[in-house]
């Protein structure tokens, strides 16, 4: 089952957990997710520790084909943001199935 996090969801955790006010929170996840597009933005990677690494990567273009049609088209370079995540972050996965056994 998919559940979506939202950035609602992220201000009521916030809120609840720090105890800001609901527009100081939302303020804050504002601000905090406007300095990693900005960055990404100007091409620079942005590496939080014990967390990952959101980078961005250039695509070129290439045909493809569309497959109910068979259709060919060419598909414009473009960038792409990737994450990568921190060694810990994959740590922590994987170990957290354990401790549900």
């Amino acid at each position: 089952m998919r559940i979506n996090l939202t950035k609602k969801d992220l201000v009521n955790t916030i809120y609840m957990q720090v105890g800001f006010s609901k527009q100081i929170t939302e303020n804050l996840v504002e601000e905090f997710l406007s300095i990693i597009v900005s960055n990404l933005c100007r091409k620079k990677t942005v590496k939080i520790s014990k967390f990952g690494t959101f980078l961005i990567r250039s695509k070129k273009s290439r045909i493809g084909r569309n497959p109910k049609t068979k259709e060919e088209k060419e598909i414009s370079k473009r960038d792409v943001v990737l994450f990568k995540p921190s060694k810990e972050f994959k740590d922590l996965l994987n170990n957290s199935g354990d401790n549900a056994a």
